[in-house]
């Protein structure tokens, strides 16, 4: 099988997750929106997808989430601007009325530490509706029942971190392994009845827009 990758730290737990399964025999390597296109033409069988891009697709109860705030999708002052890796965060953006420039994954979390003239989307989107927000969904192309019990496995184990790891993307994004840590205490990715509403709600808002 072929999966999506996408390498942000707030997909660490899982593709260490991957790594150590050895589930995934190859993975095509890539940033979000690039990642939809790639699922769209099936290039790969499965992959975390912008919520945007998950309607009327085949996906499992599992996404990115936030639950109050998340510090890697930002509208940072100056010229509006979206972000070229996204689709979601620029959709929310929109939805939520922010002016600015659209900023996510690792270089809005470096820049969340560094600036504070940079606004948090998913706060605003729980302050403004008192609902966590889900970015991704996990969706497949094909193997369904393959994919599930992957996907079942991952979301009922506890995944360690070992410190090599969180030194290595330390160095990367210039992001204290304290930080990294704090970072992922605020990501989930089990979909429940409030996220599967969180969705809906944002898909019908992104309708009207």
């Amino acid at each position: 099988m072929k999966l999506g990758y996408i390498d942000y730290i707030n997909l660490l737990p899982f593709n260490l997750f991957l790594k150590k399964t050895g589930y995934y025999y190859t993975t095509k390597k890539s940033y979000p929106a690039k990642i939809n296109i790639l699922f769209d033409k099936k290039v790969v069988d499965a992959g975390f997808i912008s919520s945007i891009k998950s309607k009327n697709k085949i996906c499992l109860d599992a996404g990115i989430i936030a639950k109050k705030e998340v510090r890697s999708v930002l509208v940072c002052s100056g010229q509006n601007k979206k972000d070229k890796e996204s689709n979601t965060s620029n959709e929310l953006a929109k939805i939520l009325n922010q002016q600015g420039e659209v900023v996510i994954g690792d270089k809005a979390l470096s820049q969340y530490y560094s600036s504070k003239k940079c606004k948090d989307l998913a706060k605003i989107w729980f302050e403004t509706y008192h609902l966590p927000f889900v970015f991704a969904r996990f969706c497949i192309n094909k193997n369904k029942q393959k994919n599930k019990k992957i996907i079942n496995k991952f979301l009922s184990t506890k995944i360690y971190i070992p410190q090599y790891i969180l030194k290595k993307y330390s160095r990367k994004t210039g992001i204290s392994n304290k930080q990294i840590q704090e970072y992922l205490q605020l990501i989930y990715y089990k979909m429940g009845w409030k996220e599967k509403k969180s969705l809906k709600k944002f898909l019908k808002l992104s309708n009207k827009k």
